[in-house]
């Protein structure tokens, strides 16, 4: 499971030009599945994003995490994470898990940060979406299990 996180100002998902989830303050989550993935690692990486210190304290450092701050996360599903370019020029997607157990994993990811405690919205599994997002910092980072 791979998580791409943004620290963001704000989120939006659309789909056929219709917004479909937005948040202010908080994380943009893209999240990509793998044919190995479970959910005690969804409920791995959700407990260690919602506890990471990357929101700045009163002094500037990163020092907060989004729990703290009362942040918001927007997931959304990116099967495209798991491409493989070791060969060719065209990526290849044969890690990624079929859509049935993807979906699912992505949902129950949501439920975990919901749970947790961080007011959390998704973009549409599946869907062709127009990801708008404002990068606070930037502050990207690459988590993994």
């Amino acid at each position: 499971m791979r998580v791409l996180l943004q620290r963001v100002r704000s989120g939006r998902v659309s789909v056929q030009g219709q917004p479909i989830a937005a948040i202010g303050s908080g994380l943009v989550l893209l999240v990509g599945i793998g044919l190995r993935d479970s959910e005690p690692q969804a409920r791995y990486l959700a407990e260690k994003i919602v506890n990471m210190r990357i929101f700045e304290d009163e002094q500037g450092k990163m020092n907060r995490s989004v729990i703290e701050t009362g942040g918001e996360a927007l997931v959304v599903s990116q099967f495209t994470l798991l491409a493989d370019t070791r060969k060719g020029r065209r990526p290849a997607f044969t890690e990624a898990a079929p859509p049935e157990i993807a979906s699912h994993l992505v949902d129950y990811f949501a439920a975990q940060l919901r749970e947790l405690g961080v007011p959390t919205q998704q973009g549409e599994f599946g869907a062709h979406m127009l990801v708008e997002i404002q990068n606070d910092g930037p502050v990207t980072i690459w988590v993994e299990r």
